[in-house]
């Protein structure tokens, strides 16, 4: 498992070392303890195994030794920051040429069978506008993005590229076969504690008072990282599983987020309302440079849509309640002081 320290991968790890497999565990240092510790532990609870190593994303070969002997491989390690100063260098190339890398990497190895790629609806869509353009609207695994570049939504653009790179390998052999797990926005706490994970920056946001004078209409599906941990053990082990799924429970605003919270804390200043879309327009990329007019101008007050059928049926995919998995963040946060009144 590339990545192995990640948000998500740390959750994938615990449920793959529950099920008594052995995992090969790759991070950028396997030495930095302080960012590994958590694996250890799951690794001497057992029943599995935790084995780390470390690997490098842009440095060809990298995976080699990982991969010896493994008949799945997941590969999740991915960037997910929307603040960033070059998007080639802190995401594209990361992204992409870290995939080929390590799809490389499994074509030297002749155990491998398949491949469970963590890609993300952002893989599907580049602004919530594009759900118009899908047929009746709602998203599918048929969709690709096709809005986003370096310059608008680099970090969509990362996801896509990343994927369609995967699709593209995955043709020329026959040894391995490739299913994608295409997350929506991935919410709850974390194994390994503090996490640069955008969606962290977001729940700060909601909690240190920056968005007390109201949310940016925004939306967009939401899941838990247990079930998207789950989807990616049943991506891998389900001999049909096949294609892309797209994984999410339900649509939801940073507004309705904020609302998950509000019973619970209510000594925190979350948002009571949204602002009108004009005034982020005009005032947000001013307060926040990832929030550009022609974000705000294709996103804010369009609805998403997108249809999770495919993981349920197939991979028999079912998903935890919104409120609790935030709940459970905010909290974790607090307690670790990432968030202060």
């Amino acid at each position: 498992m590339t990545g192995a320290n990640g948000f998500v991968a740390s959750w994938l790890v615990k449920r793959l070392v529950e099920l008594g497999l052995t995992v090969h565990a790759t991070v950028r240092e396997a030495n930095r303890t302080e960012k590994t510790q958590h694996l250890i532990a799951l690794g001497e609870q057992g029943p599995g195994q935790v084995v780390l190593f470390s690997a490098d994303l842009l440095k060809p070969g990298s995976f080699d030794d990982a991969i010896v002997g493994c008949g799945t491989v997941f590969h999740t390690a991915s960037p997910f920051i929307l603040n960033i100063e070059d998007p080639h260098r802190d995401l594209l190339d990361p992204a992409v040429k870290g995939t080929q890398n390590l799809l490389n990497s499994v074509n030297s190895c002749a155990t491998v069978k398949r491949v469970v790629l963590t890609s993300s609806v952002a893989a599907i869509f580049g602004d919530n506008q594009d759900c118009a353009q899908s047929e009746g609207g709602v998203l599918t695994e048929r969709d690709w993005n096709t809005t986003s570049s370096a310059s608008h939504q680099p970090y969509n653009y990362s996801k896509t590229l990343a994927e369609q790179a995967a699709w593209d390998m995955v043709k020329a052999q026959n040894q391995w076969d490739l299913v994608s797990v295409n997350p929506a926005l991935v919410i709850g706490p974390t194994l390994g504690g503090h996490s640069t994970s955008a969606t962290h920056d977001l729940l700060r946001q909601l909690g240190d008072g920056r968005m007390k004078p109201g949310a940016p209409p925004y939306e967009v599906g939401m899941v838990d990282v247990r079930d998207v941990a789950e989807a990616h053990v049943r991506a891998a082990f389900l001999p049909n599983a096949n294609g892309r799924y797209i994984v999410f429970n339900e649509a939801c605003s940073i507004l309705g987020l904020a609302e998950c919270l509000r019973d619970r804390f209510t000594d925190y200043p979350l948002p009571k309302r949204e602002l009108p879309k004009w005034v982020v327009w005009l005032v947000g990329p001013i307060l926040d440079k990832t929030i550009t007019r022609l974000f705000a101008s294709r996103n804010l007050g369009i609805p998403w849509r997108a249809d999770n059928s495919r993981g349920v049926k197939e991979l028999g995919l079912s998903y935890r309640a919104l409120k609790g998995s935030a709940e459970e963040m905010f909290q974790q946060m607090i307690d670790l002081g990432v968030v202060s009144k």
